[in-house]
Parts: structure tokens; sequence; C-alpha cells
């Protein structure tokens, strides 16, 4: 009995030596055929992305941002197998340009690239020293394309040393003063947000240009408010260009 013990410890576990194996085997064959596919990709010519197609590389949703810039981002790709084509980093090149929100590089069989742009969204003028530039949602700087129009009224208040989550509180301020004016913003060229408790706009009442202090809140009721007793207004000050909405029961005519 005692040897019989000893025998049985010492059997080798061959079943579990020739799984390790044929484990071993099939991961070394798997990776020299992932080399070889690897290799494939790369070296083929069928997926080369070549100049000399028209539609090798296809950019879609851009209106204001440099098509030229986006293109040569891409010109290091050229001539090469479009699976050698870092998408990520691509796509981070893309996210510089200005005009540019978001973008996504897609790889289309066999060789071509199709870039999808998502341009940022314009929502004033801002006037700096260096010039009139627009600004979007997230106070983004941007500058106004070439031969484009737009329809926007000033935002006063930024500087070019603002920091951007600076200039996007302050968009959030314009934001809050559109929304709150609803449809009356038609009459309104500039919002000037230096103070946000004490918010100016510049309104275009009948033929005059009127700036109007309307406070930290309830834009659009003062707003309404002023328009209702303008007739009155205008026939007692004729020539005063201030006027200060501030006050519930008043609007002060400002020298």
């Amino acid at each position: 009995m005692p040897m019989a013990r000893e025998s049985k410890k010492r059997t080798i576990p061959w079943r579990l030596i020739f799984g390790l194996m044929v484990a071993g085997l099939v991961s070394a064959a798997m990776g020299m055929a992932a080399v070889r596919v690897r290799r494939f990709a790369l070296d083929d010519p069928q997926f080369t992305l070549t100049s000399d197609h028209k539609d090798a590389l296809v950019v879609q949703g851009i209106r204001y941002a440099s098509r030229a810039k986006v293109f040569r981002v891409f010109t290091p790709d050229f001539e090469h197998s479009i699976f050698s084509v870092p998408l990520a980093g691509r796509r981070r090149e893309l996210l510089a340009i200005d005009w540019i929100e978001d973008a996504s590089v897609s790889r289309i069989w066999p060789d071509r690239l199709v870039v999808r742009i998502h341009e940022r969204q314009p929502i004033a003028f801002v006037s700096l020293p260096t010039g009139v530039l627009l600004i979007d949602g997230h106070g983004v700087l941007l500058d106004p394309p070439v031969q484009a129009q737009f329809a926007f009224p000033v935002l006063s208040g930024i500087r070019e040393s603002d920091s951007l989550p600076g200039r996007r509180e302050r968009v959030r301020t314009f934001l809050r003063v559109e929304d709150d004016m609803g449809y009356l913003m038609k009459d309104i060229s500039e919002v000037d947000v230096s103070d946000p408790d004490s918010i100016r706009i510049v309104a275009q009442v009948g033929s005059r240009a009127l700036e109007l202090l309307v406070g930290d809140s309830d834009f659009g009721r003062r707003y309404q408010n002023f328009l209702s007793h303008y007739p009155e207004i205008e026939k007692h000050s004729p020539e005063v260009k201030l006027f200060d909405l501030r006050l519930e029961d008043r609007i002060t005519a400002k020298q």
C-alpha cells in the first residue's frame, strides 16, 4: 500500500502538458497569421490611399471650415495603406482647426477615407481691438468666413484676454437674455454683459437706437413694458438715448 501511494504521487500529468503544448502551438499559429494579415493589409496596393482616386478622401459636413486645412491633415497618408492611418490622431488634428467642433474619420473598404465634420454654430458677433469675430455657444472665438452673411447681434463685454471658461460664462448670460426676450430679439443689435447684474441692450425702437439698462432678469417683460410706454416717453424725452428699466414702477431717462 505505501508503494502504491508513492507511485500515484509520481504520476506525470501528461494530459495537462499536452494541452499546454497544443495551446502554445495554436497561439503561435494565430500570431503568425495576424502578422501575415497585417503585412498584407499594409503592403497590398489595393488598400493604398491614392491621389489618383478622386473619391479617395471624402469630406462631409464642411461649410465654413477651411477645406484646405482639412485635406492637409491627411497629406502624410496618401500613397500609404488606409490601415496605417492613425484615426484617433487624425481626429485630434481636425479638432484643432477653427470652426470644427467635432469630427470622425472612417476607413471605407478597400481604399477610401470618409471624414464627417460637425461645425461650430456662431451666435453673435464680438468686436475686439484686432477686429470683429464671431463667437459660438461655448465661448469659442471664430474668424468670419469669407463671403458669408450672418445676422447676429453684437455681444459686448468679451475681451481677447478672457479665459475660455470666462467667455463661456458671459455667453451663458447672453443666451439667457436671448431666451427671455424671445421674438423681441429682432429689435436688439447689441447685448452688453460686462456687468451680469446690470445688463445693457441696444434696441432699435422706431428709427432710433436706444440703450436700455435691463438689470439681471425679466428682460423681455421690462422691454415690452418700455415699448408700451414709448410713445409717451418719446414725447417727453425726445433727445434721450439711455433709459433705466431696472425699477419695477418706473422708467428713468438718463441724461
